[in-house]
């Protein structure tokens, strides 16, 4: 029986497939995976290169879709749909934030964070004062009018933070969101992800660094040659607990 405070299921892959075909070869960047994200949930997919955590993203992303498998949105079989209705998809529900940033150079700060908000034809006025709103969020209302290459690499993050919430989106996925950044500026565009999961946004985060998983998701999956290896779960107040995955599992469902 579920809890009366237990959130939602927003995302859930269902024995997901991702198949590359090289010829003769195969690749397997995901093989047969299965993850749930709750709504509200802080959530890291961790993994050493060639894990598949990177197709991992863009499954759940809606970058890409599976060869095999279900991807559930909302309770929304989006395994099938075309590509026009993900790209609409994607713009509506889900930030992205990326490591090298993906800022337009010959935008500003404030420009760049208008964008996702002209694909969804929000008239300019809104846009300006959303885009203004959300640079004083990351604390950037003196660089509004700087072109990224005017930025630091923190700054560039953070304009690609309030660009990721532009529409007002349930999900934010970032990828690898301080692998170029120093130590402590990492730190600071974490303090902010945090902010925002505070604030009840779902943080879904790709990442190679365990420490960064474990201090700051409630659940880490963690691939290995594109499958599940294992999950951990952090307990309110307590340290991540192993345990063998169809427990965890079980204790999710």
């Amino acid at each position: 029986m579920k809890s009366e405070k237990e959130k939602p299921i927003l995302i859930e892959l269902k024995n997901v497939f991702k198949y590359y075909y090289m010829g003769e070869n195969v690749v397997k960047a995901v093989d047969g995976i299965s993850i749930k994200v709750n709504s509200g949930e802080f959530v890291a997919i961790m993994g050493p290169s060639g894990s598949g955590k990177s197709t991992s993203m863009n499954l759940v992303g809606s970058l890409d879709v599976p060869t095999k498998g279900h991807i559930f949105l909302d309770g929304e079989d989006i395994s099938m749909f075309s590509e026009s209705d993900l790209a609409q998809l994607r713009g509506q529900k889900i930030g992205f934030i990326f490591q090298s940033f993906n800022l337009i150079p010959n935008l500003t700060a404030k420009e760049n964070v208008m964008l996702p908000m002209t694909f969804q034809g929000v008239p300019i006025e809104e846009r300006e004062i959303k885009a203004e709103e959300l640079l004083k969020l990351v604390e950037l209302s003196d660089r509004m009018d700087h072109y990224p290459n005017e930025l630091s690499g923190g700054q560039k993050q953070r304009v690609a933070i309030a660009r990721s919430l532009a529409n007002d989106p349930e999900v934010i996925l970032a990828d690898e969101p301080t692998g170029n950044l120093d130590t402590k500026t990492g730190e600071i565009v974490m303090h902010f992800l945090d902010r925002l999961h505070k604030q009840g946004k779902t943080i879904i985060m790709i990442t190679h660094e365990p420490e960064l998983a474990e201090h700051h998701a409630e659940v880490v999956y963690w691939l290995r040659d594109g499958r599940l290896e294992k999950v951990t779960k952090k307990k309110k107040g307590k340290k991540y607990v192993d345990g063998k995955l169809k427990k965890l599992v079980k204790e999710r469902k």
